[in-house]
């Protein structure tokens, strides 16, 4: 029997789990107690960050039997999850609910019969939903064979496009579809989801490898979940932060102020030792440098605007956020020389057949400048 991913797992069965999209939960719940949903909605956003899932959610919405009968269960504006509609699709078995992937089905003749196929009325279900992913994709021809059946849809019909290049959406598209832009998720947010599923899993997790994971996905509770599995899958039942580090390539917070401590104090010898242990250890360099800056570049902001540590407590670990804030006492004007010198190396790095030169270069001469 073939292993169920975690982000399928536990992918949000309502728009209550549907963490970080605060705004647009709000609003699509109000248009499902009123049943004013639309008939087109584009979804976009970066991935990893609920646009599938809404577009199903909003699927079982629309033609959940629950809803239909029980009018005080229809003022949650949620699925009910139980009832043959809600099932079917869950299972992908829903013959009214249709999933088609932009990339692979781009063409003018795959869309002609999406035309085809609307014409034709629900077989179980109250509407018939098309949920078209990675839209952005579909060429001119394809796109305005869609746009005659957006100018005028049966009444039968939602069809949700869901994309991470909003910009490559035609505006005549755009402009007969409700827009909804799905945001990062803020690192708590995942940290607390992951911190929920490795309980379910009887997982042991350090606090520092969750925050590894979060960090690694940059806004993704996709991501950060298919990551975990990964590390589930070693069969160990705790995961410590220097697993995560080489799975993935990418240093842990501590190992990152260490490194910085170096640099604040001018210690070139052992900043440069350090990199060679970077390097040894097969880890990305380029990755590292750019955390390097992050890390840099929150020691300068609290340095000079200290209220901003109320921002970066939601993205930080509180006892992270004690450590940059040691570190900014040490923090001096010469030092954002040294930052620009670091972003300039890191420009050079991504394309360098060699990027532990630039990075040793550049610790030299921003070290050098401090001094000056």
């Amino acid at each position: 029997m073939s292993h169920l991913a975690i982000y399928r797992k536990y992918r949000p069965a309502t728009f209550e789990d549907l963490l970080g999209q605060e705004t647009i939960v709000k609003i699509l719940k109000e248009e499902a107690k009123r049943d004013r949903l639309s008939h087109a909605y584009i979804l976009s956003g970066p991935r990893g960050t609920g646009k599938t899932t809404s577009a199903r959610l909003l699927a079982k919405i629309a033609n959940c039997e629950k809803r239909e009968k029980d009018s005080a269960f229809k003022e949650k504006g949620e699925p009910c999850n139980a009832c043959t509609v809600c099932l079917a699709i869950d299972e992908g078995k829903s013959l009214d609910v249709v999933e088609i992937d932009g990339a692979s089905n781009r063409g003018v003749d795959e869309i002609r019969d999406l035309k085809e196929s609307i014409r034709t009325a629900p077989m179980a279900s109250r509407f018939k939903v098309y949920i078209i992913d990675e839209a952005h994709m579909l060429t001119k021809d394809a796109w305005n064979a869609l746009l005659k059946t957006l100018e005028e849809p049966p009444s039968y019909i939602i069809i949700i496009l869901a994309t991470t290049e909003m910009e490559k959406v035609p505006a005549t598209i755009a402009s007969r579809a409700q827009k909804f832009y799905f945001k990062l998720v803020p690192r708590e947010e995942i940290v607390k989801k992951l911190t929920k599923i490795a309980k379910e899993e009887k997982i042991k997790i350090s606090d520092e490898a969750l925050d590894l994971i979060a960090d690694y996905a940059e806004g993704s509770f996709r991501d950060s979940e298919s990551l975990l599995d990964q590390m589930i899958s070693l069969g160990d039942k705790s995961i410590e932060v220097e697993e995560i580090e080489k799975a993935v390539g990418k240093i842990g917070f501590d190992k990152i102020d260490e490194f910085v401590a170096f640099l604040l104090k001018g210690d070139q010898a052992k900043a440069l030792e350090f990199v060679s242990s970077i390097a040894d250890g097969g880890f990305s360099l380029s990755q590292f440098l750019r955390d390097v800056i992050q890390h840099l570049r929150r020691i300068l902001v609290l340095r000079t605007n200290p209220q901003m540590e109320a921002v970066f407590k939601k993205e930080m670990m509180a006892e992270h956020l004690g450590k940059i804030l040691a570190q900014a006492k040490n923090f001096t004007p010469a030092h954002v020389g040294l930052i620009k010198t670091l972003i300039t190396a890191y420009g050079e790095m991504r394309y360098s057949q060699f990027p532990r030169i630039p990075l040793e270069v550049a610790i030299v001469e921003g070290l050098e400048k401090t001094k000056a």
